[in-house]
């Protein structure tokens, strides 16, 4: 675990090649996932020198020594999901959100400055009770808003952790 600037204790988890979108999907949530696509032996040594937690769905991967691992049961996202938030846990409130694409912690921008980055109906159109309804990552520049896809996530989320565990996306501000 990594804490940030404010002290939140953040697992680090590093997800190996058969699960890139669960990579992304957990970025959405706040979690700090590396996504690498190399050999095994190779996942193995970066996990063990950053302290990730590994996820995979290769079971010899996954009996490796020396590696904390979760072996993902299912193929289905919202399974998965679920899976990684009971064994490592919900985030803290005051987790930054981060880049999907990059993992990089975002930061809130203005409507002003997203405004060059984003179609002009984005702009005039989202989050008009919202001061910061935007968030742009500092390493690859994407910008993140809650735009009409949002209802979608959010659903699929709730399948995913209709228990309860980490309804955050409903009640945090997530890009």
């Amino acid at each position: 675990m990594n804490a940030d600037s404010a002290g939140v204790e953040i697992p680090e988890l590093l997800a190996d090649a058969m699960l890139g979108k669960l990579a992304r999907w957990l970025r959405l949530l706040g979690y700090d996932v590396r996504y690498m696509q190399d050999d095994d032996a190779a996942i193995a040594h970066t996990a063990r020198a950053e302290g990730r937690v590994l996820l995979t769905r290769d079971h010899q991967l996954s009996e490796r020594r020396g590696l904390r691992t979760v072996l993902m049961q299912s193929d289905r996202l919202t399974d998965q999901l679920a899976q990684v938030v009971e064994a490592v846990g919900r985030l803290p409130a005051g987790a930054p959100q981060r880049c999907m694409a990059c993992n990089a912690a975002l930061v809130e921008i203005s409507r002003e400055a997203a405004r060059s980055g984003v179609p002009a109906y984005v702009v005039e159109t989202v989050g008009s009770s919202n001061d910061h309804p935007f968030h742009q990552c500092p390493e690859c520049g994407k910008i993140y808003w809650k735009g009409t896809h949002w209802q979608g996530i959010e659903r699929q989320l709730d399948e995913a952790l209709k228990d309860g565990a980490v309804r955050c996306m409903a009640n945090k501000d997530r890009a």
